[in-house]
């Protein structure tokens, strides 16, 4: 088959996939098709019209059923993972969350459908180079590590739907888009908020309405948030509107590109290839900054974008970035000029292009290029990012006078993400995750990444639980409840720059400890505030004792039945996948070393000391523990075993009646 055929293939299955049976959004809208009227354009995604059913198991004729709704307290728009997180802390906190994403499995560019690494906080100009997220992304990759140790993406999608189903108040919903919404105003708010959204489930031919009093949009695209009117831009702000020095002089409509991932195996052997008869040639050796420097994995800048409108081009760019892999392999192995690769042979390529950018949705505040290199301190501060300011070059690989992307400037330390960038300025109960959060052209280029992402999903999702709670909108979370978000979050084993935790609740902090076999580090670093080690302070204690012992005393008697400790990963080393072999074999096979593995709490009760609580097989940094209440005036922590490192560490230990 050739390109033109090829492409026009493409084209008549994007037009199928819009064939659709006639279905209509939204109640009114429902109400013109049944009334005749013909206001309403828009396609009908409903029940079937003029069904010939004969139904062989009675000889009915019945009509299917094809419209449900759902009610949830949080709908989470977005599989990916900062949806995953965003869901996951919002049911962690009471709420109860419908998590729906439009892909046959949660991950989004994680997933196995485009093998992209969790990248992060890394290439950092200190001592660390890597200063790694915790919290609910963290518990995924070591879930991940622990389960999936060989690090095949086919089981880390598995992985994530196991660990999100762990929550009997998260209801997934696969292979469904929220593509409508109905709106109300609130007049408290003097702002629209959603009401409902409407989602077409590709899989059951149905439509259902999501019912939720809090929307998350961590679509990426951000479809359902565009639909209910949430302000929002694309494109390059100009250097003068938020004078950012690596802006362009005037404002245009590019942004970055899509990537098609794959992946190649050393056979041991002389492999031929033949490419397809669409494959398209690209000159890469006359192209800045496209080098060929790993056989194993896809080449990033095999890019496309486009200067008006991304999302409609993204079939027409999938198409075109297939052709241009196999083109690009077919160089490099037959072209004589890479004879290492003789043995190496495809076995595997994405069928779906991963996204950089497209829409930035406008909060209240949005973070700019000078807020990231001045390391910009935000009193509403949730979530940190460190990863390179990597903008990715106008055209993407068709521009080949440019690099395939600026690496503008590395950080010196991580930077802080302000809440009020996470929801909309205009749509009084929309909450945003993801890369579609509110920042400028220039900052996304480092926010992108999925590990701050997950750090904004999983603010946005405790915020989501917090409006729940108390009746409220995320604008009134900003205003007067900012504190109690990050006390939440801080616990939950976020991590905020220049933010320690302060809960009047734990008890610890009202202790004396006693901290036996001492290594490094005095214990009383372990109710300071912070649950890592900076550049210039270390916050943990350690010990090198076989079972080292860590008490806590009071004056008097407290009641107490749950123990909280933050215990040593490495936060310093690289643990997300990697689609390269190469690559993925140089990081920790399993669990990291230094992780806590068996512990025993303790508490003096009658004069003696009594076991409340056992730790073993532990795969989590942050161990929450809960028991009978006890009224004790001391807990004992004993360290009994790591995952293998000698060292003993922790962090912070915490104490709840």
């Amino acid at each position: 088959m050739d390109r033109r055929n090829f492409l026009k293939l493409g084209g008549l299955s994007i037009l199928a996939a819009y064939m659709m049976p006639n279905v209509l959004f939204g109640e009114e809208a429902a109400k013109q098709v049944k009334s005749k009227r013909a206001t309403y354009k828009g396609p009908y995604l409903g029940p079937k019209r003029r069904d010939k059913w004969l139904f062989l198991g009675n000889g009915s004729s019945p009509t299917p059923q094809r419209y449900h709704e759902i009610h949830a307290d949080v709908a989470v728009v977005g599989g990916g993972i900062a949806g995953i997180c965003a869901a996951v802390s919002a049911a962690r906190h009471g709420s109860k969350v419908i998590l729906i994403q439009d892909r046959p499995m949660l991950g989004g560019n994680a997933s196995s459908e485009m093998h992209v690494p969790i990248n992060g906080a890394y290439h950092l100009k200190n001592k660390f180079a890597t200063d790694r997220e915790t919290g609910i992304v963290e518990e995924l990759q070591l879930d991940n590590s622990y389960y999936n140790p060989y690090a095949y993406w086919e089981v880390w999608d598995n992985i994530l739907f196991s660990y999100v189903s762990e929550y009997k108040n998260i209801k997934v919903y696969l292979n469904m888009q929220a593509v409508s919404t109905d709106l109300e105003y609130d007049h408290k708010a003097g702002l629209n908020k959603i009401t409902a959204a409407y989602c077409w489930q590709s899989t059951t031919e149905s439509v259902f309405k999501v019912i939720a009093k809090i929307f998350i949009d961590s679509s990426g695209d951000g479809m359902m948030a565009a639909s209910a009117g949430a302000e929002y831009r694309t494109g390059r702000e100009a250097k003068s509107e938020f004078n950012e020095s690596y802006a362009p002089e005037k404002a245009d409509g590019w942004t970055m590109g899509d990537s098609i991932q794959f992946q190649a195996i050393d056979l041991g052997h002389p492999v031929k290839y033949t490419p397809p008869s669409f494959a398209l040639k690209y000159d890469f050796k006359h192209a800045k900054n496209r080098k060929i420097n790993k056989y194993d994995c896809g080449f990033w800048w095999v890019e496309l974008s486009d200067e008006f409108d991304n999302i409609a081009k993204r079939e027409e760019n999938r198409d075109k970035l297939a052709a241009y892999i196999f083109g690009i392999w077919d160089q490099v192995k037959n072209s004589g000029d890479y004879p290492e690769t003789e043995n190496y042979v495809l076995s595997w390529v994405g069928s779906i292009a991963g996204r950089r950018e497209s829409r930035r949705f406008m909060g209240d505040y949005i973070l700019n290029q000078n807020d990231l290199l001045s390391y910009r301190h935000f009193s509403d501060a949730v979530a940190f990012g460190g990863w390179s300011l990597d903008e990715h070059c106008p055209g993407a690989m068709e521009n080949v006078k440019d690099p395939a992307s600026f690496f503008h400037e590395k950080f010196k330390k991580i930077y802080e993400i302000p809440y009020r960038s996470l929801y909309s300025r205009n749509i009084a109960n929309l909450l945003l995750a993801g890369r579609d959060i509110s920042v400028t052209h220039i900052a996304l280029s480092s926010t992108r990444v999925m590990g701050t992402c997950a750090l904004t999903g999983q603010a946005s999702g405790t915020a989501a639980a917090l409006c729940i709670k108390y009746n409220c909108t995320p604008r009134d979370i900003s205003k007067n409840k900012i504190s109690e978000l990050q006390e939440i979050l801080l616990r939950d084993d976020a991590y905020i720059p220049n933010r320690p935790a302060k809960d009047d609740a734990d008890l610890a902090r009202k202790a004396h400890l006693i901290a036996s076999d001492t290594y490094e580090g005095d214990v009383q670093r372990l109710i300071d505030g912070y649950s890592r080690d900076e550049i210039s302070q270390n916050h943990h204690w350690s010990s090198k004792a076989n079972s080292p012992e860590i008490i806590l005393s009071w004056r008097s008697k407290q009641l107490i039945s749950k123990v909280e400790v933050k215990c040593d990963s490495n936060l310093h080393q690289i643990i997300c996948m990697h689609p390269s072999h190469s690559t993925q074999i140089t990081r920790p096979f399993g669990l990291p070393k230094e992780l806590l593995k068996s512990a025993e709490i303790q508490a003096y009760v009658n004069g003696r000391w009594t076991t409340v609580a056992n730790i073993k097989d532990n795969k989590r940094r942050c161990i929450k523990t809960s028991f009978n209440a006890v009224k004790t005036s001391k807990i004992k922590f004993i360290f009994k075993e790591t995952h293998g490192a000698r060292l003993k560490t922790l962090f912070e230990i915490r104490c709840y009646s």
